[in-house]
């Protein structure tokens, strides 16, 4: 049977968002699957999920997290720039790593964010699903997920208050 990978997107104004994604990752993880976790806002701190993705790398090395982002941009307008300077590399890396095929699951966490911050377009996004091989699975979180992006993904999961 062939693989066919899917555009996943976890949005809505509820918790759990990332922690779904999360969940996908241990579980791809547990099958032997190579994870990618980009990070779009997060930067700098640390948070569970890191500790939680060194622990399992330690076993086996096909898990990885990059923090991409400068944290939250709704208290740091005086570095917008910085943040959408940030989320254009941030992207640029998702596009080379999806089409690397070094990878079986990709979490975009938070890009929903940077789209609706401002900070990434919604169609830059879809450019990069476009590019995305058949056998890849992508997940995109973030609250308040543009039409288009979830018209383009094939499992749309919205978590509620």
């Amino acid at each position: 049977m062939e693989r066919h990978g899917l555009i996943i997107v976890h949005t809505g104004e509820g918790k759990g968002k990332t922690t779904a994604a999360l969940g996908l990752a241990l579980r791809a993880w547990g099958s032997g699957l190579r994870v990618l976790i980009l990070q779009f806002i997060k930067g700098g701190q640390r948070y569970g999920e890191l500790d939680a993705i060194a622990a399992l790398k330690s076993v086996r090395d096909t898990i990885e997290v990059r923090q991409c982002g400068l944290g939250f941009t709704r208290k740091d307008e005086a570095r917008k720039a910085e943040h959408i300077d940030a989320a254009k590399a941030a992207l640029h890396e998702a596009e080379k790593e999806i089409v690397s095929g070094a990878w079986d699951l990709i979490i975009l966490d938070e890009i929903n964010y940077a789209v609706k911050f401002g900070l990434i377009g919604a169609e830059e996004v879809l450019q990069v699903l476009r590019e995305k091989p058949p056998t890849l699975h992508l997940v995109l979180t973030g609250r308040e997920a543009k039409p288009e992006i979830v018209a383009a993904a094939d499992l749309v999961t919205e978590m509620r208050l």
